[in-house]
């Protein structure tokens, strides 16, 4: 543009210098003595003019064209579809999972990069048929710009098939299916403030194995692929440390009674007891190591879910909690000010202390928003806004920091936590020990690792490396 401008002036000044001297040419020729006559004056001031006149117009244009980058591609709404399981046997997580995104956007009064933000939620009721119908009405009637949202794998390995071909950016902060960024990955699926359900247990398995006296460990978990994978996580670092598996029990996911299975471990007597169960189930369990007056008497170790918020208010009374240790990528009670303003906020909000559910979607809400941000909220290229997600680092959130790994799973702090009650009564999770910056290949290499199969019943790891 520059380049242009001076070579319009530059042509413009010649000519007005050869018109001026033209006009001397007309009379008789000058004494070969006698210098030549000087241009007219009036000209030069009048190229001079002209190229001030020239610079201001470019000025302005620079101008204009630094101004239109720094607004928005439209004014038009960003249009957002969630999908929760807000009518299935987890609702009370679902429910968490959309007041979590719901609080960041409310909080930003439903506004990234100058665009609004419109929020369409829908029920999948826990079914993968239904979660894909409900993903393709979002989608293609709805003609939402991303998908968040669902809960449980089958429905995330259900809605991520289906996408693939759509090309619809979508972030998964609470389906946590190892293979969803392993060993089947999409590339147009992220979880920025998600997680690999065998990551945080990798460290577990390491830390119990260094920290305790447990040598052998005794497991009991929920019977299907989550299960599977949170207990294989911890038996693999567990028995790469020197430990040892007594034995492994598998119970069905909406296990009831607990009390064949307690007085089996009561017979056995391990060194230490891990556990994996979800919803329901966990609640019971805990009530029955209590009543079985296992607690004190043998060592227990819990996975992320288990004493999670989602399961602790439903614990009474709350003391029988007290002192249980786990492991997590969240611990509601860390002392930074990014964690205890979201869990002040959402408190106040929603009157409850926020679970994982919660923290997930609204660390994934601050990290989309990021990634919106830095495009200036064009988000017609889907590739671009995909592409912007993984470049974003987020130095602090309720999480902690966090960056995604090049399969798009997050790489973030671990904790390992203790239930304490505060000063209200209520039981929530106190670090005590921190690990930082963990992969979900901890400290395997990658190539190898992807080379074994998915943790199951048949493949605990134990016998790998």
């Amino acid at each position: 543009m520059k380049h242009k401008v001076w070579l319009l002036v530059t042509v413009l000044i010649m000519l007005l210098v050869v018109s001026a001297c033209g006009g001397a040419a007309e009379q008789a020729p000058a004494p070969a003595q006698e210098e030549a006559p000087a241009a007219d004056s009036s000209a030069v001031d009048e190229a001079e003019e002209v190229a001030e006149e020239a610079m201001e117009e470019e000025e302005a244009m620079e101008e204009e064209e630094a101004m239109a980058e720094e607004v928005p591609a439209s004014d038009e709404p960003i249009k957002i579809g969630f999908l929760a399981a807000l009518s299935s046997v987890a609702a009370s997580s679902a429910q968490d999972m959309v007041d979590g995104h719901m609080l960041y956007w409310e909080q930003h009064d439903f506004q990234v990069a100058g665009r609004p933000i419109e929020v369409l939620v829908e029920d999948t009721a826990g079914d993968p048929d239904t979660a894909l119908n409900k993903a393709r009405l979002l989608v293609e009637q709805h003609e939402v710009d991303m998908l968040f949202g669902t809960l449980f794998a089958n429905e995330g390995l259900a809605v991520a098939e289906y996408i693939k071909e759509t090309g619809t950016p979508t972030f998964y902060a609470t389906s946590s299916a190892d293979d969803l960024t392993q060993r089947t990955p999409v590339t147009n699926l992220l979880r920025p403030g998600g997680w690999a359900s065998s990551a945080p247990h990798h460290v577990f398995g390491e830390w119990v194995r260094a920290n305790t006296d447990c040598e052998s460990v005794y497991t009991i978990g929920s019977d299907y692929a989550f299960g599977h994978e949170v207990i294989g996580g911890f038996v693999n670092t567990f028995t790469d440390n020197g430990g040892a598996v007594q034995e492994q029990v598998w119970n069905p996911v909406a296990e009831a009674d607990f009390s064949s299975y307690l007085a089996a471990i009561q017979e056995a007597q391990p060194n230490c007891v891990f556990v994996l169960e979800v919803g329901a189930s966990a609640i019971r369990f805990i009530q029955a190591w209590s009543d079985f007056g296992l607690a004190g008497e043998i060592p227990i170790y819990f996975g992320e879910v288990p004493l999670d918020q989602s399961i602790l208010r439903g614990v009474d009374p709350p003391e029988i909690a007290e002192g249980y240790i786990s492991v997590g990528h969240y611990a509601e009670g860390r002392d930074a000010p990014a964690t205890q303003d979201f869990v002040e906020a959402y408190e106040a909000r929603y009157g409850l202390l926020p679970s994982y559910y919660s923290v997930g979607q609204y660390t994934a809400a601050q990290w989309v928003a990021a990634a919106i941000e830095s495009l200036n909220g064009n988000i017609d290229d889907s590739q671009a806004l995909i592409d912007a997600v993984r470049a974003i680092e987020l130095d602090e959130t309720p999480l902690g920091p966090v960056r995604l790994d090049e399969l798009g799973n997050p790489i973030q702090n671990m904790y390992i936590r203790q239930v304490e009650l505060r000063e209200d009564g209520r039981p929530w999770n106190v670090i005590i020990d921190e690990i930082p910056e963990v992969s979900q290949f901890y400290k395997y290499d990658k190539d190898e690792f992807l080379a074994q199969p998915v943790y199951s019943r048949d493949y605990q790891g134990i016998d790998w490396p």
